[in-house]
Order: C-alpha cells, then sequence, then structure tokens
C-alpha cells in the first residue's frame, strides 16, 4: 500500500491520502453496506484521473468514483482507490441558454447547476431530494430521477454527451449512433437484437441493469445513453453535456388527500394526462403533527406549472376538480411550498424511524412498476411485509410507479440477516411478476444485483457481463456492482460494531441509551453537506467553512462509527482521528433539528472528549473557558473585575493571558460588568405585582458580562404583571435541610452560598463529571423552585437549550433533572404563557440578526416570532450560526473557519439591513461575534422592548 501512495503522490497533482481517517470517511455511502477503501485520491483533471487509472491498473487496485456519497445500493463504495470528485472537479464549464445546454465536472452538485441556469428561465430537470449534495457524476452513474420525471424524465433524457475515460486510459465522448462506444459493443449489440428488444420491462422508471436497449437502432444507438445508470462500472466520467429545460415561471400544488396509499396509488396514474410536473405519493406515517396537509391518510403532491401565477393555479384547481380526493388543498405562495416539499424531501430521513423509534433501513428503497398497477403493487407489497413480520413505510414517485421504503430489517443479528436475504428474494419475485424493475431511481449496487436473473435472466445478465467486459476488460472499475456482484448479505456496516453496548455518560433516551444506535443514525443521506443554509436552517456551519467530508456531521459519525468498529480507527476513545474532526464542531446542535434522522453530534462530541481526556492532560482552553463560571465568580467575590479589565487592556498582558489560556490571539477578550446582576438583584426596590410567579435563571453570562440583557427582562417582566424572583442561593449541607425550606438558624449555618449552573461551559468541553456535579448541585438548590412547579425563565438560548436537553440526558438517574427540564421557558414562552393578556410596545422598526443555533435545535422560534410581530418587529432573523458559539471561536486555531460561519448568513444579513434596523440577537455569541468582526451592537430581545417601554409616553 506504501508503494501504491507513493507512485499515486508522484503521478497526480490532486490531494492522496492514505491515512486512516481519510480511509474512514470513504467506508460508506447511503447504504447498509460498508467496504474498507486503500486511499483516496481528489483528482484536479481529467489527467489525474488517468493517471490514477494507469498506477492502479499496474497495481490491479480497483477504483472506484464518488461524488456526494448519497448512494443507496452500496454502489459508492469500495475496497481499492476512491475517487472523489467533490473537492476538485466541481466546476460549471459552461452554460448555453441558447442551445439549452450546460458543460459540467463530474463533481459539480445539482443545485449549483440550478442556480445558473435560473436566471436563464432554465434548470436541469432531474431532481433528487437530496439536490443540495448530490453531484452530476453520481446522477449519471445511478440515472438518477426525483419529483419532477413525469415532466422532464430521468438524467438519461438529459445528456447530450459525455467525456469518458476507460480503465485503460482510452478517452472517449459517448453520444449517439455509436459515438463513443468501444471496440466490439457495436458487434455485441447486433448479434443481440432480438433479446434487447424484448428481455427489458416497458416502464419509464427501469434503471436496473445495463440500459443496452439504449443502442438498439430504432433508439438511436445512444451510447451516452447506455452509459448512464452503469454505477462506474464501465469507465470514470470527466464531463459531460447535459440538456436544460425550460423552467415555468410560476408553479402551484395541489395536494390531494386519500384514505390511505392505496387509493392514492391507483390515482396517481389517472392523473398524467393533465400534465403535471409532479405526482409524488406519501402516507401519514411520515408526516409530522401539524404539517399543515388536509385531513386524510395519504396525499398526492401534484404540482403544475404555468406563465403566470393565475395559469399555474387554474391548472392545480383543475386536477384537483378531476380527483376523486378526500379533501384537497392548493398552495401558491412560494414559502408555503417549500415547506410542504421540505416534509417529502426530508423522507429519506424521516422513513429510517418508525412511529415507535425502531430502525429501519434502505436496501428495497425504490422498486418501480408500471403506474397503472402501482395500487395493486403495494396491496401485495404490504402483505409480503405483513407475511415476514416486517415494517416500512412507501412513499415516492408514484406518478411513476417508484416507491421509496426503509424497512425495520434487523440487520445485527444473524436470523434478521436471514430474513432480509429471503425477504429480498420474494420481493424480487414480486417486483418481476408486477412487470417492474429492482430499481426505479437508485441503482441496483451490491443491495440489489445478485437478484437481476430474477428479473431479466440467466442469458441477459450474462449479456451484461459481456458488455462490462468491453468496457472494462480487466474489472478494475467498482468491482462486485452490477455483474458478478456480492451478494446482497455480505458487507453490512452494522456487522463490524460491538456486540455490547458502550460504557456512555449521557442517556441517549431516543436510543435506547445505546450510544451504538446513537452512531447508527447517520444513515448518510448528507443533508449536512450542503453550501449554504436554507431559510432557517443551521447545519452544518464548519462544513459550509471548510467543504471537507471530515468537518460534515456525516463525516464525524462515519469516523465515531469507524471507532467503535476498531478495524480503520485503531485508537478507540484516544482516536487523534476522531478528535481532530470534532475540533472543528461548534456544538451548534444544528444537526439535532436539521438532520432528518436526528444526528445530535454536540451531544457525542461532549461525550467523546469526556472519555479522550479522562485521566490526561486537557487543552488549556477547556481550562480557561470550560471553567468560565468558577472564573467569573471569583472575580465578582474579590471585586477585582475593573483590575482584570485594566489588565486586558495592555496588550502584551492580554497577548499573554490568551497564550495561556488557549485562546486566539485574534480575539479580544469581552469586558467583565463592573456590576452582577444579582448585585443590582439586592439593592433594587422590589415592585408588587399580582401575577404569576417566574423564576428568572441568572445565567453566567447574563450575570457577569452582560447584567443590562437581565435588567432588562426584569423590565419587562414586571410591566406584563409578572412577580419575579431569582433561583435559591444557599445548599443544605445536610439532608435534614434537604426540603430548601427551613429557617432555623442552625440550618442557616449548616448551609452554604452556592449558584445555579446549567453546566453549558463543562459539557461543551466534555468535562462531564464536573458537569454532572454542577447540575446536581443546581439541582439541590432549586428543589424548591421544583416542589412550587414555578415556571424558570432562562435568557441566554445556549444555556436555556442546556437546561432542555443536556441536563435530562446527562442526569437521566436524577428524576428532578427531568422536573427542571419542563419547566424551563425562554423570555418569549414566559410572556406567552404567563401574561398573554400584555400588550408589548410598538418598536415599529425592521429587524435583522440571527436565531440562536440552539434555540432553532432545541427550544424552538415560534414565541419569539409571534412577541416581535406583536411589537411591531418586521421581517425575519436569519439562520446559520454566528461562529463563535461559546468557546469554540475564541479557542485558538479556530478564528479563521469562525469568521467564515458568520460570513454564511449572520454578517451579510447585518450589513444589508436598512439604517433603522434593530439588530436582534438573543445570545452572548452572536453579540460577541457582531461587536468584534463588524463593529455592530446587537441586543436581546428583552433590551429591545425594555428600551420601548421606557420612552413609551405616559397615558393622559
Amino acid at each position: 500500500m506504501t508503494d501504491l501512495a507513493g507512485e499515486l503522490r508522484g503521478a497526480v497533482r490532486g490531494e492522496v491520502r492514505f491515512d486512516a481517517g481519510a480511509r474512514a470517511l470513504m467506508t460508506m455511502d447511503a447504504s447498509n453496506y460498508r467496504r474498507v477503501p486503500l486511499g483516496v485520491v481528489a483528482p484536479r483533471d481529467a489527467d489525474d484521473v488517468r493517471a490514477v487509472l494507469e498506477v492502479c491498473r499496474a497495481h490491479g487496485v480497483p477504483v472506484v468514483a464518488r461524488g456526494g456519497g448519497t448512494s443507496i445500493a452500496g454502489q459508492a463504495t469500495g475496497t481499492g482507490v476512491v475517487l472523489d470528485f467533490t473537492r476538485h472537479m466541481n466546476a460549471l464549464l459552461e452554460l448555453d441558454p441558447g442551445c439549452r445546454t450546460a458543460v459540467v465536472q463530474p463533481g459539480l452538485v445539482l443545485d449549483r447547476l440550478q442556480e445558473a441556469a435560473a436566471p436563464h428561465g432554465l434548470r436541469f430537470g432531474p431532481d433528487p431530494s437530496t439536490h443540495s449534495r448530490c453531484t452530476l457524476g453520481g446522477m449519471i452513474a445511478n440515472n438518477s430521477c426525483g419529483s419532477h420525471s413525469v415532466a422532464w424524465g430521468t438524467t438519461a433524457d438529459n445528456v447530450r454527451e459525455l467525456s469518458v475515460l476507460t480503465a485503460r486510459g482510452q478517452r472517449l465522448r459517448p453520444g449517439r449512433d455509436w459515438a463513443g462506444a468501444p471496440d466490439g459493443l457495436r458487434e455485441l449489440v447486433d448479434g443481440e437484437l432480438a433479446r434487447l428488444r424484448t428481455s427489458f420491462p416497458d416502464l419509464p422508471r427501469r434503471i436496473s441493469g445495463y440500459a443496452l436497449d439504449a443502442l438498439l437502432p430504432e433508439r438511436g444507438a445512444d451510447v451516452a445513453r447506455s452509459f448512464c445508470g452503469s454505477e462506474g462500472t464501465l469507465g470514470i466520467l470527466t464531463e459531460a453535456v447535459v440538456r436544460l429545460v425550460e423552467d415555468p415561471p410560476a408553479r402551484a400544488l395541489a395536494v390531494l388527500a386519500y384514505a390511505d396509499e392505496s387509493a392514492a396509488a391507483e390515482a396517481a396514474a389517472g392523473l398524467l394526462p393533465f400534465g403535471p410536473l409532479t405526482v409524488e405519493g406519501m402516507a401519514a406515517d411520515l408526516v409530522p403533527p401539524g404539517a399543515g396537509l388536509p385531513p386524510g391518510g395519504a396525499w398526492l403532491f401534484v404540482e403544475t406549472g404555468g406563465g403566470t401565477a393565475a395559469q399555474a393555479d387554474a391548472r392545480a384547481r383543475e386536477i384537483v376538480r378531476a380527483a376523486d380526493v378526500v379533501d384537497s388543498l392548493v398552495v401558491t405562495d412560494a414559502a408555503a411550498r417549500r415547506t410542504l416539499w421540505r416534509i417529502r424531501e426530508d423522507a429519506a430521513g424521516t422513513a429510517t424511524r418508525m412511529p415507535d423509534g425502531t430502525e429501519a433501513w434502505p436496501g428495497w428503497e425504490d422498486c418501480a412498476v408500471p403506474p397503472a398497477r402501482l395500487g395493486a403493487y403495494l396491496r401485495d407489497f404490504r402483505a409480503l411485509l405483513s407475511a415476514h413480520g416486517l415494517r416500512g413505510t412507501p412513499y415516492g414517485h408514484f406518478g411513476d410507479g417508484c416507491i421509496h421504503v426503509r424497512i425495520d430489517f434487523d440487520l445485527l443479528t444473524e436470523a434478521g440477516v436471514g430474513r432480509f436475504r429471503h425477504f429480498s428474494e420474494e420481493l424480487a419475485d414480486l417486483v418481476t411478476r408486477h412487470g417492474g424493475s429492482l430499481s426505479g431511481e437508485h441503482g441496483d449496487g451490491q443491495a440489489r444485483a445478485e437478484l437481476l436473473p430474477r428479473v431479466y435472466g440467466a442469458e441477459t445478465v450474462r449479456l451484461f457481463e459481456r458488455a462490462k467486459a468491453l468496457w472494462d476488460p480487466d474489472d478494475l472499475l467498482n468491482p462486485g456492482m452490477l455483474v458478478r456482484p456480492a451478494p446482497l448479505d455480505s458487507n453490512l456496516r452494522f456487522s463490524v460494531l460491538p456486540r455490547r453496548p458502550v460504557d456512555v455518560a449521557f442517556g441517549y433516551p431516543a436510543d435506547g441509551g445505546d450510544f451504538r444506535a446513537a452512531v447508527r443514525r447517520c444513515v448518510g443521506v448528507a443533508k449536512c453537506r450542503t453550501a449554504s443554509a436554507t431559510g432557517p436552517d443551521v447545519m452544518c456551519p464548519s462544513f459550509r467553512a471548510t467543504g471537507e467530508e471530515q468537518h460534515s456531521t456525516r463525516g464525524r459519525a462515519r469516523l465515531l462509527h469507524e471507532m467503535l468498529a476498531g478495524e480503520v480507527v485503531t485508537d478507540g476513545w484516544r482516536s487523534t482521528e476522531v478528535r481532530d474532526a470534532l475540533d472543528l464542531c461548534l456544538s451548534c446542535k444544528g444537526c439535532r433539528s436539521d438532520c432528518p434522522v436526528g444526528v445530535d453530534m454536540a451531544t457525542y462530541k461532549a461525550e467523546f472528549l469526556h472519555h479522550h481526556y479522562a485521566g490526561r492532560r486537557r487543552p488549556a482552553a477547556h481550562h480557561s473557558m470550560g471553567r468560565l463560571p468558577e472564573w467569573l465568580r471569583w472575580a465578582a467575590r474579590t471585586r477585582t473585575a475593573p483590575l482584570l479589565n485594566a489588565l486586558a487592556s495592555i496588550r502584551p498582558l492580554a497577548a499573554l493571558g490568551k497564550r495561556l489560556g488557549g485562546i486566539a490571539a485574534e480575539r479580544d477578550i469581552p469586558r467583565l460588568a463592573g456590576r452582577t446582576f444579582t448585585a443590582w438583584w439586592r439593592r433594587r426596590k422590589p415592585a408588587r405585582g399580582t401575577g404569576d410567579l417566574v423564576v428568572l435563571w441568572p445565567d453566567t453570562f447574563t450575570e457577569h458580562l452582560t447584567p443590562s440583557v437581565g435588567r432588562a427582562a426584569v423590565r419587562v417582566l414586571e410591566d406584563a404583571g409578572l412577580r419575579v424572583a431569582l433561583p435559591p442561593t444557599l445548599s443544605p449541607r445536610r439532608a435534614v435541610v434537604g426540603d430548601g425550606r427551613t429557617r432555623a438558624a442552625t440550618a442557616l449555618l449548616t448551609a452554604r452560598r452556592a449558584r445555579v449552573c446549567c453546566g453549558l461551559t463543562y459539557v461543551s468541553t466534555g468535562q462531564l463529571d464536573r458537569a454532572r456535579a454542577v447540575l446536581r448541585r443546581t439541582l439541590d438548590l432549586m428543589e424548591p423552585v421544583l416542589r412550587a412547579g414555578l415556571p424558570v425563565v432562562v435568557l441566554e438560548p445556549s444555556c436555556a437549550a442546556a437546561l432542555r436537553s443536556d441536563l435530562p440526558e446527562l442526569l437521566h438517574d436524577d428524576p428532578r433533572a427531568a422536573r427542571l427540564s419542563a419547566a424551563v421557558l425562554t423570555f418569549a414562552e414566559a410572556l406567552e404563557r404567563h401574561a398573554p393578556e400584555w400588550t408589548p410596545p410598538a418598536v415599529d422598526r425592521p429587524v435583522a440578526g440571527q436565531t440562536h443555533c440552539h434555540q432553532h435545535a432545541v427550544l424552538g422560534d415560534s414565541p419569539d416570532r409571534r412577541l416581535r410581530a406583536a411589537a411591531g418587529l418586521t421581517g425575519d432573523l436569519s439562520g446559520g450560526c454566528c461562529g463563535l458559539a461559546g468557546n469554540f471561536g475564541f479557542e485558538k486555531g479556530h478564528y479563521e473557519v469562525s469568521q467564515a460561519c458568520a460570513e454564511d448568513q449572520l454578517l451579510p444579513a447585518v450589513r444589508h439591513a436598512p439604517e433603522d434596523t434593530v439588530v436582534l440577537t438573543d445570545g452572548f455569541s452572536c453579540r460577541t461575534q457582531l461587536q468584534q468582526l463588524a463593529g455592530v451592537r446587537g441586543r436581546h430581545l428583552a433590551e429591545v422592548l425594555a428600551e420601548a417601554l421606557d420612552s413609551r409616553p405616559e397615558p393622559s
């Protein structure tokens, strides 16, 4: 392997990586399968690709082409050298609006092509649900389709010409009329015309096997079309000329409700004569509560287009009138349509969990039958599931007869894997009886190729083998796919995981307390690999900053999987590969909400750091910032805040302090408040209210750094009629005073003064033993509050999220943790629930800024939106993450990534805001980032409302 790596480094200009981390990242795609490659090469151009093929052929090492790695059948994994086209060969080389064509490299992400074509009123027709991260090369390899295939066909229908390198380095330009055919292919076809005319199912979504029928003379002998769907087994694509289609200026979405999925499936084919753009189906199993769909058990999403909004709306309503539906809804608003489409697009992830939380897996993801037979097929499919004691939730492209489904196979035990095989064999026979194809979109890969003889017969499969031998006589390219395939029940990615549960600190309640199951959550759909956040989404800021797989949520999950497997990453919790990948995780928690399967990398990172540094010296930043509450309380007790501020203003001393504390040299040290929030509270004149009593949480940031936020919150809460109290500060030393209410002198003498703390800084740095101790002390202090059932208002979103989620997951053995978690309210939630009649002051100004990433991921911001609207604060806050993220942006080595994260959404939103805009940033990190990078002062919503109250005219 060393010789191979050395020769590759000498032959190519792109990156060559044979280290454990790079190999571990490429062991899996979005399928059930796992193969360990020898190394990874990111070629810069076609010459690099040719050089890789030459070196690998000399060594007899297979080559696997890989795009976004979202393949569901295992074809983007391999044991040789993986070519990663996403790093360099990802350009749009040419776009010709007049000819409606584009020239693309294989690593170009589909959405980048769509963005370039949109100003010309054009688009690429096929659009898989992974459009934000799948590549054109991968789409061509799998002959991908997407929801608009009823209008614009498959990828093969939209390819004009390809540039291909064969395994022996020959450059070919496949096209029509035998252009770019390898030697012998035409003779092979001429000798098998009868078989090619009779052996292939006639349906719009037949993706299985090689498309040799595209080489028939009556079909134009289209070598490019035949190459599509070959899964990287015939040649390596280096460039493609693709066709663009006119994008309707206006669209409408008809949501048609049916009693069940069979009724929806039977109705789908009847809607095709109306010329819809989509006919997508899904059942209630995949629809979250409150999704806004009309009542029913299953729905068809039927999109229409038109030159004007009125035309699109009229066509949608025509379809509604023609459809026999339980109920319906026509949506023309673009934002509302995007919201509904997101439900459908996220199904590839949400379907991996059954309603009861049971895991479900791909493998039979996209069988297709003639659309007119879909209803009958689904009934037989459900019966087959029941016969095997399995469950699945079908959804997909009903108009094309293509069904996606994830099934709750047990792939962890020998008996379960056996049932997986038997079911697969019987389902292949069922699909064949209905005149269908084993794959209607994602290709065969390892998942289905073994079963191709059941569909095509042995002779046609041997014809596939002969065609493969003409293109790739050395069997160098992606061996084990399509022809001479590996068994469908081998190379399963779960087989390498430990058989016994792993000892961990967090409770992982959604995964039955099993860290292995938590890591299995990532199925590889790669929604975290997007170039920019969409709408309010946050995930994954570090990938958008670096573009590197190891800094995506999926990449980190893959490394954790390999850490547990112990084959490639061999050091367990001491792994430097995992540590380095997690180093740039901001712990923003965006994946917790934005990942369709709810991967929670912030928790996994804290867990890893806890084990990684157990009994070892920690980085300086873990002490300086992980123990920040302790240092700030010390400064308050010794009243040295002014002195510390003065020392921090002296550059040499500040530089020394930052170096010793592991803090980035580029950062300014925030100033401490001259008087803490609780010191102000003790000296204020108590207000008299008659409303509900709420407990205001004095978080570390509000207490020591921005007490103005706390003072403003008190002002607003009391104006709303609420009575405000702070948490207790006396913690009993003995159980005798554990009720927290004893006032006897002896009780006071045996108590010690303490402060509540959410433990956030300890959790984020993986100091989980210390975090547990801090949180148990906090629960002791809060017992009187919990017994009284009082709401706890937390102003800092990250602290609220820590109490809401980290607390019960870390202290899962303490029932008080769940009670405190349930008591936590945000500022807006408290006003909405406990002062519903209160009218906020009229601010009447536009807003800019950012919804805190933890609020987006854990808390939700609907009450905040309603409060802002009631105060006349117009506009939306941006998504993404500010990039400071607590300790992350302050740590040495993180400054550039932190800055890049801020430039993704926050800083542009503030720069382009009108002059009178209110900049809202409820989080201390967000405010600090804005101040240090843009010189802009952001404010908490409480501060804005308090200022408006103070300037409100007195009633006459």
